[in-house]
């Protein structure tokens, strides 16, 4: 799928659990049996989740950009609605991997709303890399929690996190040369997909 794969990939987290979760106030079954349902066939189909979406908006014609609409989502999001991202495990290395990794996706957020001010962009692009820096090291402390295996796992996403903050780098500078905005907005998804990624793996090899 290639420049797909973070917009595929976000939706279901983004976008349909999110509003999932606002449906179990008024009906927690048919909440629950969507989103076991919806989960199931993303695993089984990834990326269908977006071409329904996808779907739906070309059939109502509501021109959109999905990279920009689910980073800016990214930040409206609840502590309830990204409940299955969160860390369990009551020690405080997993405790700041959750805050850290909040913090990341939060800043990224921002992008779409700060990415014309040159010098307010900036001064985000500083706090994102400051963030990258915290979120990394809080990895490493998790990964003193996470046996064999699992260390080895969690690694792997550790390098995959680093390769693409250095093509969020190289994609900055291009946007200055260039100003193709969408491309910082696919590579902060990106950024936010592989902060997810690590989250996912520390759930499955540490709780």
């Amino acid at each position: 799928m290639g420049d797909e794969l973070p917009v595929t990939s976000l939706v279901l987290p983004v976008l349909i659990r999110p509003v999932l979760t606002q449906l179990e106030k008024y009906d927690l079954g048919a909440s629950q049996t969507l989103r076991a349902a919806l989960t199931k066939a993303e695993a089984a189909v990834p990326g269908l989740n977006y071409d329904l979406v996808a779907g739906i908006m070309r059939r109502a014609d509501i021109p959109v950009n999905m990279n920009e609409s689910l980073l800016r989502l990214q930040g409206t999001l609840t502590e309830t609605e990204c409940a299955d991202l969160r860390l369990n495990r009551s020690e405080e290395a997993f405790q700041e991997l959750n805050k850290k990794s909040a913090a990341l996706k939060k800043i990224l957020s921002r992008i779409p709303d700060e990415i014309t001010d040159r010098k307010t962009f900036l001064e985000t692009i500083k706090e994102i890399a400051s963030a990258i820096k915290k979120l990394l090291d809080a990895v490493n402390e998790v990964s003193t929690y996470t046996p064999g295996q699992g260390k080895q796992a969690l690694e792997q996403r550790k390098r995959e996190f680093v390769k693409y903050s250095k093509r969020f780098s190289n994609t900055l500078k291009e946007y200055f040369k260039e100003g193709q905005a969408n491309a910082v907005f696919v590579s902060a998804l990106y950024l936010i997909h592989q902060t997810n990624q690590i989250l996912y793996t520390v759930k499955s090899k540490s709780e």
